[in-house]
């Protein structure tokens, strides 16, 4: 497992898996190890992905500092990364709330990335947050499942602060709830790091004015990818992400919910490698 040091000295650990062109995968949660990701439905038999384990998760040591957690801090994470793997420019892919610090990133950093994916991707960083009702209207849109009478009820008392978080609406996150699915999410406890997660969105960590004009600069493309059955983000808050960026392709993965890769690998692969390999 191949280390390298932050700005302050922290250890921290990326993974590797499959060969060609590195491409940087920034993980979600937020604060999760990144091996959820796995090889992203076989992403890596186009490229070489490194995932990043960010400080406090996975494999990467506890910084000194737990102020250091907050997104905006990070992004000198990410920098470091990009030093230490000799790139001068690089492809970037960013899941979920890892999108607000890949979106950071490209606006301090615009020269240094090559091609930016964006997969369901909360846009906290431009001041777009998921809403209760785009969660909800998600939701509703399953009620044919045969666990939505149970689920449905729990998310809604969840969301409006009434209930704790409860495993039995789980599966309005993936679109399909099966083995597949019911693996995956029996692997997010260990992989999160809930005190990091509080700090990571805290006070100061987004700066969305600022943000969005640096990124309506950003010459490099940019694909952002939503899931159909998504609520957070919905495809159309994705949509509206997608208009910051000068560049970008906007899609919609059918039958997807939070992690596209699991409901439909070859759907995913296709459109991510189609995209990163599209001529510069």
């Amino acid at each position: 497992m191949p280390t390298f040091s932050a700005w302050d000295g922290t250890e921290l650990a990326y993974h590797l898996r499959g060969d060609g062109e590195p491409l940087v995968v920034l993980p979600g949660g937020p604060m999760r190890a990144s091996g959820y990701l796995g090889e992203l439905g076989g992403l890596s038999a186009h490229r070489r992905l490194v995932l990043l384990d960010l400080r406090g998760t996975g494999e990467s040591a506890v910084p000194a500092d737990p102020a250091t957690y907050r997104c905006d801090r990070l992004v000198d994470d990410v920098e470091a990364l990009r030093g230490h793997l000799g790139l001068e420019r690089m492809d970037v892919l960013a899941h979920s709330a890892g999108g607000s610090l890949a979106m950071r990133y490209a606006a301090r950093y615009p020269a240094r990335v090559g091609r930016l994916a964006l997969v369901t991707a909360t846009p906290w960083a431009l001041g777009l947050p998921a809403t209760a009702g785009h969660r909800l209207a998600a939701a509703r849109a399953r009620k044919d499942e045969p666990w939505f009478p149970a689920a449905f009820p729990a998310f809604e008392a969840w969301l409006a602060g009434t209930g704790g978080f409860d495993p039995v609406f789980v599966p309005f996150f993936y679109g399909r709830w099966d083995d597949a699915a019911r693996a995956h999410d029996a692997r997010a406890e260990e992989e999160c790091n809930d005190e990091a997660a509080d700090v990571y969105g805290s006070e100061g960590a987004y700066d969305p004015p600022a943000t969005r004009a640096a990124l309506a600069r950003l010459t490099s493309p940019v694909l952002v990818l939503a899931g159909e059955l998504d609520g957070g983000p919905s495809p159309e808050l994705a949509r509206r992400a997608a208009e910051v960026f000068p560049h970008a392709e906007f899609a919609v993965q059918p039958g997807a919910g939070h992690y596209p890769w699991l409901d439909d690998p070859a759907w995913f692969v296709r459109r991510i490698a189609a995209f990163l390999a599209e001529a510069r």
